[in-house]
């Protein structure tokens, strides 16, 4: 019997363990369906590109998307310690204020302002380079700038030409711009939330970590989440809990659990025989992500990452990395990128792009005929399309039926397509007049924006955000409360990404991690943290500039 039993050693799970078991007088056990983080490639910051197939994994594909011409698209899930933070590309991006803003004014999340989440992301954080108001410089999660490539150098330049301003911090409140991403580095490594939380207080009593221990369902009596069943080696064992059940399996596994314990909507528990524990209509839906498009550009010469394809290049880059720990392997490659205006109606920057010097380097991406490429791609940061997650059988085995339902709202195509002019209009620009020879994709003939439409529908992918699919809010029809308390039931918190009301405005794992952060104050009874809010950048006054777009005004 513990105290408090996680579900899911994933990013806010292994924060969750080792905030929680700070305090010697409760026992807390941590869940993880996958294996340990020891894969070599975890902790190399460029190994995330090998992250998106292959055993960390669960090998999930999508529901046919209806607007993206009936195609399914791959989408990765981790299956290991530390989750995403253990696979992901490592861009430390929060979003906007206004996305915490919205969370609290316009779906009753009380204490989710950008005010009160502030100084959850400054406690998290342990900067290599910026402090001050909306930095922290002593946290666990380490976060670093790095030194880019110098076609990542390029890039940068380029965008200023095209007319987006040189933007040095993307998280002091204004994200408008162009520059560098800083990383969720430390010292040349993947700073995890395995490495940096979970694994400094695995050397406590009151701390019980099990990996390859998959969870089948919740245990509910009388109205309260008592425990949970696992499946270990064929197995199921109970396991109890005294205080809490907190499920951080993602947004696609905290439904998926909470639908195989009876915990649901009625009617969709019916149809696959699981009985009804719990009728409640929003778990599985609100589903949403963002939406990927990629302008690959062929280079006239080795002038990016793609030399080191080759195995000699491979052995150089490995020694540099050996002797100094820098280089390629300390790179995450998505070195740069920027925020930039596609709906000139919008408050603040609604398209996010990805500069990669290299081309394939993504799953889905095919490389370039000359061999040498780069890549940039966007995604609209608001999307207003919503799908769903739902159970495929009552089978724990079977994979649940994901379907974002990608640009099913025609706005958040035509700012696909608005993300495609401007990638191609920066890279048009005469800083890449030396290096590049030719687009590759779309290609040349690919003209207008009905040609781009149909080029977003076949070869948009998924950026791995999902979100929302057991959504936060302060009405009946939320999966949890503010406090991230389930409805309904008692003893049972979801703290992960699924409780999302909307998406934030950029990558999503730091908000992940703040998430985690202050869903720990909330279970252990401590006051939240004190409200900061610091003075914001004012919007830029840039002239009009890109894309026929300025900021509003």
């Amino acid at each position: 019997m513990s105290d408090y039993i996680i579900v899911g050693g994933g990013s806010a799970g292994c924060i969750l363990a080792a905030r929680l078991s700070e305090d010697p007088d409760v026992s807390v056990t941590l869940l993880e369906a996958g294996p340990p983080d020891t894969d070599r490639y975890i902790h190399l910051p460029v190994g995330f590109f090998k992250m998106t197939s292959g055993p960390l994994i669960w090998g999930y594909d999508t529901a046919p998307g209806k607007a993206i011409d009936g195609r399914t698209m791959v989408y990765p899930q981790a299956r290991v310690l530390g989750g995403g933070s253990s696979i992901n590309a490592q861009v430390f991006t929060r979003g906007c204020p206004q996305d915490y803003d919205g969370w609290a004014a316009d779906n009753g999340c009380a204490g989710w302002s950008y005010a009160e989440v502030l100084p959850y992301f400054i406690r998290s954080e342990g900067n290599d380079i910026f402090a001050g108001p909306q930095h922290g410089i002593d946290g666990p999660l380490g976060v670093s700038s790095g030194a880019p490539h110098p076609l990542t150098r390029i890039f940068v330049k380029a965008a200023q030409q095209a007319g987006l301003p040189f933007r040095a911090d993307f998280n002091a409140g204004e994200q408008a711009g162009a520059g560098f991403y800083q990383t969720t580095t430390r010292r040349g490594k993947r700073s995890s939330t395995a490495v940096a939380y979970l694994k400094p207080a695995l050397g406590r009593k009151n701390l019980a970590l099990r990996t390859d221990a998959t969870v089948s369902r919740i245990v509910v009596e009388n109205g309260r989440a008592i425990g949970v069943e696992i499946i270990v080696n064929g197995r199921t064992e109970r396991l109890g809990a005294e205080r809490e059940v907190i499920v951080t399996a993602g947004a696609i596994g905290s439904p998926k659990l909470l639908m195989l314990s009876g915990i649901g909507p009625a009617a969709h528990l019916g149809e696959h025989g699981i009985k009804v524990i719990h009728d409640l209509a929003g778990v599985g839906q609100n589903l949403h992500d963002h939406m990927d498009v990629d302008v690959v550009a062929e280079l006239n010469g080795p002038h990016g990452i793609d030399r080191y394809k080759k195995k000699r290049w491979q052995a150089v880059a490995g020694l540099e990395y050996a002797l100094f720990g820098k280089g390629p392997v300390a790179s995450n490659i998505v070195e740069a990128g920027g925020f930039w205006w596609g709906d000139r109606a919008e408050k603040t920057p609604d398209i996010q792009f990805h500069f990669l010097p290299g081309a394939g380097v993504e799953e889905g991406i095919g490389s370039v005929p000359g061999g040498n490429g780069c890549t940039l791609n966007s995604y609209h940061v608001r999307p207003r399309s919503r799908g769903s997650v739902t159970l495929r059988s009552g089978d724990l085995r079977d994979p649940p039926i994901i379907d974002p339902n990608p640009f099913a709202e025609r706005y958040d195509l035509e700012r696909a397509i608005d993300g495609i002019e401007i990638s191609r209009e920066i890279l048009s620009q005469p800083a890449f007049s030396k290096y590049i020879s030719r687009e590759h994709l779309p290609g040349a003939a690919m003209q207008g924006r009905a040609a781009l439409e149909a080029f977003a529908r076949e070869h948009g992918r998924s950026a791995y955000h999902p979100v929302g699919s057991c959504r936060m809010g302060g009405d009946t029809g939320s999966v949890v409360d503010p406090e991230l308390r389930l409805r309904g039931l008692q003893g049972l918190r979801v703290c992960d990404s699924s409780v999302m009301p909307s998406i934030v405005s950029s990558n999503t794992n730091a908000a992940v991690i703040m998430i985690a952060e202050k869903a720990a104050d909330l279970i252990a009874g401590r006051g939240p943290l004190p409200a900061v809010t610091p003075s914001r950048p004012g919007t830029s006054n840039a002239a009009e500039s890109l894309h026929g777009c300025s900021p509003p005004q």
